[in-house]
């Protein structure tokens, strides 16, 4: 976020507005002669996100719940392009089915992924009301032949109880929960809050999200741990197994985990947006002739 308080990545608003007209009691004319939103209102970032899906990407159906997360588009688009790329450079463009771990009740990768490459999806969340609602956005939006849920029954694995023996996935994506505890989370809130000039008691739901999309105990490095060890038991089953990483820090720990497992490839992919940077970390286990036989 810049001086300013708002995000650098410019959006045509014009545009935007003709297309999907309820953006437009959300636009005003800032200071600097520019048209914005107020980036602290959820409903006006919640507007401009669906906005976004309905004018670049067809989606015409986006419909959750409040107290859930809402992704930026952006950001989201930015890692399925980086892992289309990541495809490409190993020879996988055919016959592409991902996995999504956590894709929660915004469903928001299923959707990049088949709006962009016309990808088919497996979806998996450990909340059953939010997979309920990422039915309804698939229902709505006729994509039951290129999306399908799985429940995680169990909180405290990843991939286990969701990979059957048979499936054969080109790539994994999943967007880690962050935050070690409620009281973590909330301090980031605050943060994010005093960045925008924004008095908490006012302002308590402009970053929203339930507790399983936030926080998992021990925190993002904690969570990709377990990530990485389950991956291992289902190395035949996966091309490449891929997981973002906020945290700079982490990556030295992750590459540490990888090497101790003997993954065969390592990859740290950087997305920048704005003044962000955040990685992609992907890996496989297979070696070169087990790759060109994969599919």
């Amino acid at each position: 976020m810049d001086k300013n308080n708002e995000p650098k990545l410019l959006y045509n608003f014009t545009d935007l507005c003709n297309k999907y007209p309820a953006l437009t009691e959300y636009v005003f004319v800032n200071k600097y002669k520019n048209n914005t939103i107020d980036f602290s209102n959820p409903k006006a970032v919640k507007t401009l996100n669906k906005a976004i899906l309905f004018t670049d990407y067809d989606i015409k159906y986006w419909e959750f719940p409040d107290e859930n997360l809402c992704p930026p588009i952006p950001g989201r688009a930015d890692y399925i392009r980086h892992l289309e790329e990541l495809l490409q450079s190993s020879n996988q463009t055919k016959n592409i089915t991902i996995l999504d771990i956590g894709t929660g009740a915004t469903c928001i990768y299923p959707l990049l992924g088949n709006a962009l490459y016309n990808w088919k999806i497996v979806a998996t969340d450990i909340d059953k009301v939010s997979l309920d609602n990422a039915q309804k956005i698939i229902d709505n939006n006729k994509l039951n032949s290129q999306i399908s849920l799985r429940l995680q029954s169990s909180e405290y694995n990843i991939f286990k109880n969701i990979i059957n023996e048979n499936d054969k996935f080109m790539a994994t994506i999943c967007n880690p929960p962050f935050y070690h505890s409620k009281e973590d989370t909330d301090k980031e809130n605050q943060r994010k809050l005093k960045g925008l000039g924004l008095k908490s008691e006012n302002s308590h739901r402009n970053f929203s999200g339930i507790s399983n999309e936030l926080f998992y105990k021990g925190g993002e490095i904690a969570f990709i741990k377990r990530y990485i060890n389950e991956s291992l038991l289902y190395k035949n089953n996966c091309f490449w197994f891929t997981i973002l990483v906020s945290k700079k820090e982490n990556i030295r720990k992750v590459k540490v985990a990888l090497k101790k497992l003997n993954a065969t490839e390592v990859k740290s992919i950087p997305i920048h947006r704005g003044n962000k940077i955040t990685r992609i970390m992907a890996w496989t286990f297979l070696n070169e002739e087990e790759q060109n036989i994969f599919i």
